[in-house]
């Protein structure tokens, strides 16, 4: 392509996050190269300067710099996954119907590629369907370090229909997390603003007192190892950034294996061994739609069960 371009956006494409739109029409195209042209607005959506996050609709334009020009899908699309790759993602399929898929994301599996990054659910999902059907839209995120339920739509209008459902709150989220220490009171919400900030260590996000975007968390403590440990039910009614581990972190009890925000104090000498993130996605319940709700629930990944059993602390069931 010698000159800019202007691509309309397509029904199939409608709720697709536009990094991810980008990725899949301009395959060379990296992670950094991506951002940096959103970012300095060479890429622009109607006109107007977006960030990466932003979830297109049928009809905006789309303004493409010189670039190389766009590869088409090929009958081999899914051949560089990894087969050993598919078959782990398939292997971790909790439900599947024609409109969506819930996957049991292990620790460790990036949601969303990023700078280097070869290996992620948003390239691997693709070789759960058919090659010759669009791969699955991811509609909201876990972070690398966190197991359990996600979900993935078949088509737009579902991926806009989730979508909106996590923005009116209206999708019920439960994570469970075993955190150093025991809250008081033992049930409870949290509420803060968070924002995210620049520092010696790259980007975190903190508790501000202002400028920031609300968020709220209801908790409860499940089991306890005494004053130790405990094993806390985690129920945001906000999704931002990392809002979890910082709601732990202002309750006094960070989340066991959390050394970005908790540092030190968020690892146990009880526990040498055992330095992986201890939060788990447990549930998500879909509102009804056609007069059916849906409930995922995602068994707990091994190195939460190793630790529960060594803190001796019990799920009630």
């Amino acid at each position: 392509m010698t000159g800019v371009q202007t691509v309309k956006v397509s029904v199939s494409d409608a709720a697709t996050r536009i990094d991810r739109w980008l990725a899949m029409r301009f395959p060379d195209l990296s992670y950094g190269l991506v951002q940096k042209l959103l970012r300095t607005g060479q890429i622009r959506v109607d006109g107007a300067r977006v960030s990466g996050n932003l979830r297109l609709t049928a009809g905006q334009r789309v303004r493409i710099p010189p670039m190389v020009s766009p590869a088409p899908r090929s009958p081999n699309f899914n051949s560089k996954i990894e087969q050993q790759d598919a078959q782990l993602l398939r292997s971790r399929i909790l439900f599947e119907n024609h409109e969506l898929i819930a996957i049991d994301k292990p620790t460790g599996l990036p949601v969303q590629g990023g700078t280097g990054q070869r290996r992620h659910v948003d390239l691997l999902s693709r070789a759960l369907v058919k090659e010759s059907d669009l791969p699955p839209k991811l509609v909201h995120r876990l972070d690398k370090d966190t197991s359990g339920v996600l979900l993935l739509a078949k088509t737009a209008e579902t991926a806009r229909w989730i979508g909106n459902a996590f923005k009116t709150g209206a999708i019920r989220k439960t994570y469970w997390a075993i955190v150093v220490g025991v809250p008081f009171p033992e049930t409870g919400t949290i509420e803060n603003e968070l924002s995210k900030r620049m520092g010696v260590r790259g980007e975190r996000v903190t508790a501000v007192s202002d400028l920031g975007k609300s968020a709220r968390t209801r908790y409860q403590v499940l089991d306890r190892s005494g004053s130790l440990a405990a094993l806390l039910g985690l129920y945001p009614e906000t999704g931002r950034t990392h809002q979890l581990r910082v709601h732990c972190v202002e309750l006094g009890t960070p989340i066991l294996g959390d050394g970005k925000y908790g540092g030190g104090k968020s690892f146990l000498s009880k526990l040498p061994a055992e330095q992986r993130l201890h939060l788990h996605a447990r549930s998500i319940e879909l509102p009804e739609k056609d007069g059916e709700a849906l409930r995922f629930v995602a068994p707990l990944p091994e190195h939460m069960l190793v630790s529960m059993k060594q803190l001796s602390l019990d799920t009630g069931g």
